[in-house]
């Protein structure tokens, strides 16, 4: 199973950037990775610098917005929703993204659903709950 460190997830998005810039093959995650990436380009000067952003903190009291988590959990969703996991997000994300005439607000909203989804998990210390991640979204 796939479960990287906090630095290796983040070398996975700078890599991803690097090879990208470079017109390097990409393999597939690196090519979601890459088109995720393309969407925020608030984010694009900070993979650019490696040296400067790989052990920076992002303190969510200080209003910071982690962008690496915001990535990753981009990249999670972009995996759910090619497999239809939990069942009914395909579902669900296109109805929202029909509600609001875009497909990547409608991401954002999901993003919002599963974040949530894992606080709780790791606040309960138990496994994600797939049930009330599709009850989120349905309140979007």
């Amino acid at each position: 199973m796939f479960n990287p460190s906090r630095d290796e997830a983040r070398r996975f998005l700078f890599e991803s950037w690097r090879k990208y810039g470079a017109a390097e093959p990409l393999s597939g995650l690196e090519r979601v990775a890459v088109h995720v990436i393309s969407l925020h380009p608030e984010y694009h000067a900070l993979l650019t610098d490696a040296e400067r952003n790989a052990d920076r903190d992002y303190l969510p009291e200080h209003g910071a917005v982690n962008p690496f988590l915001h990535l990753s959990l981009h990249l999670a969703l972009e995996e759910q929703l090619a497999i239809d996991q939990p069942p009914g997000i395909r579902g669900e994300f296109e109805r929202i993204a029909h509600a609001t005439g875009s497909e990547h607000d409608a991401k954002h909203a999901l993003l919002e659903c599963l974040a949530e989804t894992l606080w709780q998990a790791q606040r309960m210390n138990a496994p994600p709950d797939a049930a009330a991640y599709l009850e989120c979204m349905k309140r979007r």
